[in-house]
């Protein structure tokens, strides 16, 4: 079992940034991907970025625009997504997940969900 908890979540203004944490328990953080997802109200589930153990990582088509960056660091078992720039419409949950093998931008494939953290953006 793999148990995630994310942090870092808050109100923030456009144009702001915040950084999302994930922090991992449980089996051995470096021999699984790890990717943020998030969820907007009356929405469904959007794949944002993705990391595998050895750190190479996938954007989302919405996070591509270079405003978010995933890392990782093994030695603590946590992941992070350093959003900048913030615009009103990434409201929403942002949620952590861990699977084992390589990265994938689909949710069903991933095993261990975090509870999520919210994140509002004002305009």
């Amino acid at each position: 079992q793999v148990q995630l908890v994310e942090s870092g979540g808050g109100l923030v203004q456009a144009g702001g940034s915040l950084r999302l944490s994930c922090a991992a328990s449980g089996r051995t953080f470096s021999n699984y991907a790890m990717g943020w997802f998030r969820q907007a109200p009356g929405k469904g589930r959007e794949f944002v970025a993705a990391i595998t153990w050895s750190g190479a990582f996938t954007y989302g088509a919405n996070s591509r625009e270079g405003r978010f960056t995933i890392s990782r660091d093994n030695a603590k078992n946590t992941m992070y997504l350093q959003m900048n720039s913030l615009k009103p419409e990434d409201t929403a949950v942002y949620s952590c997940a861990a699977k084992e093998g390589a990265y994938s931008d689909y949710d069903t494939s991933y095993a261990y969900w975090g509870q999520g953290t919210q994140v509002t953006v004002s305009s």
